[in-house]
């Protein structure tokens, strides 16, 4: 359900980014987000998480949810959903390493090895979307902030899911993001008034779906397993990403484009791959004379 209602987000936010500016875009997700969440928090009867889970719902607000989404929406701004997904995808190979070291997962070879293949991935998006001017290669940038803070918010959350549920940690982390966002409320409000109404409830879609929802089943997840290991569950988004965009928007990244994000995603791979044992034969049964 995350991977699906995730690789929607793309495809919402490039058919919203002509008529939402970045921040505004993500405040007006994030509040039809926060909304909803409320209400199922209300529902459930779940009230405010334990102190020891604040910390880590702070960092991931204003990192993930906050600064992930404007980032991601001004990214979209200026190169397309598929290759957009593809940058962001680097972000589990980086959410390892800072699990590796904040949360002391370890920093095994492979996954220094796929940090490097990912990274050579990412300067070839960046050579491939180089001809389109300055402005794409600034929306590779951004595409690549974005999975940085989608990385940190996510081992930031990791510890405060031993002591808030998943619709706890979400909801709040939603409303401090909103809250962050709260500068852009001016261009939102203007925006809504000149969008159409098809464009403004596409955003209030991507407010319920892609972050009420899919947000809480991934914390959901996230608390049954390492930061490390989750990671993995978005390797499929990409692909999702490019068949929907294909068919909704017409947009199909180029083949170097492809072949840079299938090199970035192939650093993941690696770096989240595990040495194959040799088996060992069991000793022959000792004949008798």
């Amino acid at each position: 359900m995350t991977v699906v209602l995730w690789a929607s987000a793309f495809v919402g936010i490039r058919a919203a980014a002509p008529h939402f500016a970045p921040g505004s875009l993500a405040l007006g997700r994030l509040l039809a987000g926060a909304v909803t969440l409320l209400i199922f928090l209300l529902i459930s009867r779940q009230g405010l998480p334990p102190r020891a889970a604040w910390p880590g719902i702070v960092i991931s607000g204003v990192v993930w949810f906050g600064g992930y989404m404007v980032a991601l929406n001004w990214g979209e701004e200026l190169v397309d959903a598929g290759t957009a997904a593809l940058l962001v995808n680097v972000g589990p190979a980086i959410m390892a390493l800072l699990a590796g070291w904040l949360l002391h997962e370890g920093f095994p070879p492979r996954l220094l090895a796929g940090m490097a293949v990912s990274f050579a991935g990412t300067v070839i998006v960046g050579y491939s979307m180089s001809g389109s001017g300055g402005s794409s290669v600034l929306g590779v940038v951004l595409c690549l902030v974005a999975a940085v803070t989608y990385a940190a918010g996510v081992v930031a959350q990791k510890p405060a899911l031993k002591h808030a549920s998943a619709l706890q940690a979400t909801t709040f982390g939603c409303v401090i993001g909103a809250f962050a966002c709260l500068p852009f409320a001016g261009q939102l409000i203007a925006d809504v008034r000149a969008a159409p109404v098809a464009i403004t409830l596409n955003v209030v879609y991507l407010g319920v779906f892609p972050t009420a929802i899919a947000f809480t089943t991934w914390a959901y997840a996230l608390a049954r397993t390492t930061a490390g290991k989750m990671g993995s569950a978005a390797y499929a988004v990409p692909a999702v990403v490019v068949l929907m965009s294909w068919l909704i928007l017409g947009e199909v990244p180029g083949w170097l484009t492809l072949a840079g994000g299938a090199l970035c995603l192939a650093g993941v791979a690696v770096s989240r791959s595990r040495p194959t044992r040799a088996r060992h034969p069991e000793p022959a049964e000792a004949t008798r004379g």
